[in-house]
């Protein structure tokens, strides 16, 4: 099998997980027909149990049917045993027996994707993602199944890896891949609110209507952008407003406090005029003007900076790759990349604790 040349890179050695004693074994799938809606007694596999990727995970483990299996797989194994545990504990609650909801930890990402036909991905990095897909096609041909596999990339990286990406699978007959990005952070992840933004071939029909009946699994909306590599396209270029707009509310909102305004109402001013934005109105960044933002609980949790960095990153790479002109861009990256060695770990709105403390020691 020939192989991409994205796609050959050397491949991490990643730490086996052995399945739980409790959890249920899977037996080989049962081929059925092709249908774009959910079916009973199918095998999904999900990789990746980040913050984003384990909520996502459990939404779609409550929306699949009970007799379904949701093969899971990430490395780091606490994670996948704090899944099924915590999937045993909602099946007690229902008043169902631990292992009524099926979940399996899969060995590896090729046996995973060896049962499923359906497979989620929800990684950090471009290369992960290389890493995961390399793993699985190195093996060769991945066995036929009647209903063609579906490979649903929910990662954020860049369009040219994800268009590589789709390539390898599409020549080599695979099945299909498509690029899911999603905006809405870890709340939208947890409430199953997110919005998905997808790349695929709208030649099937069919295989547009499949993509979306899967996303809104664990999201309320998912839009069809275009060809592969279109939906992390428009992400990245959501998110460069997303990553600017968050710069400019933090200054504002600084501004206002020096100049004597009561945060609350200045906040309340501007969402009612033409400066209203999501960093604004949802994502304050001043402690205790939105009491469900990170920034009211110490900046914790929420959307890490370094990964608005790394999304600002991989936007202005693709610019660049496009001969696409940002004015704001690098001055935009600079403010990250010094937030982020200073506030590691913190939600991107502590770009507004970065300049009040820049402001209180002039």
């Amino acid at each position: 099998m020939s192989v991409s040349p994205a796609l050959s890179l050397p491949l991490r050695r990643v730490p086996v997980t052995r399945t739980l004693p409790s959890a249920v074994r899977l037996s080989r799938f049962h081929p059925r027909a092709f249908s774009t809606s959910v079916q009973r007694d199918a095998t999904w596999g999900f990789i990746g149990l980040g913050q984003m990727g384990y909520n996502m995970a459990k939404n779609l483990r409550a929306k699949i049917p009970a007799t379904d299996t949701l093969m899971i797989r990430d490395v780091n194994e606490d994670a996948s045993k704090r899944f099924v545990k915590e999937i045993q504990e909602i099946a007690r609650s229902s008043g169902s027996e631990p292992d009524s909801l099926k979940v399996v930890i899969a060995e590896n990402a090729r046996d995973l994707a060896e049962q499923s036909t359906v497979v989620v991905t929800s990684l950090p990095e471009p290369e992960h993602v290389k890493d995961v897909f390399h793993s699985i096609l190195r093996q060769g041909e991945l066995p036929a199944l009647e209903q063609e596999r579906l490979f649903i990339d929910t990662s954020t990286i860049d369009p040219a890896s994800s268009k590589e990406l789709a390539n390898a699978i599409h020549t080599t007959r695979q099945g299909r891949f498509v690029d899911a990005p999603m905006s809405g952070g870890v709340v939208g992840a947890t409430a199953g609110t997110l919005s998905f933004m997808f790349g695929a071939s709208s030649q099937t029909g069919q295989l547009v209507e499949r993509v979306r009946s899967v996303l809104m699994l664990m999201g309320k909306k998912a839009w069809h952008m275009g060809p592969p590599g279109t939906g992390v396209s428009g992400k990245l270029a959501n998110n460069y407003i997303l990553a600017i707009n968050n710069i400019a509310t933090a200054e504002a909102m600084n501004l206002g406090i020096r100049w004597g305004l009561d945060p609350k109402t200045l906040a309340e001013m501007v969402n009612t005029s033409t400066g209203r934005c999501w960093p604004m109105e949802i994502n304050n960044p001043v402690p205790g003007v939105v009491e469900t933002a990170p920034a009211s609980r110490g900046y914790a949790g929420g959307f890490g900076v370094s990964l608005m960095n790394k999304d600002l990153r991989l936007a202005l790479s693709a610019a660049k790759d496009s001969g696409t002109p940002m004015a704001l861009g690098d001055i935009a990256r600079s403010v990250y990349n010094t937030v982020e060695e200073e506030h590691r770990g913190k939600d991107f709105s502590v770009v507004y604790k970065w300049l009040q403390d820049k402001s209180e020691a002039k």
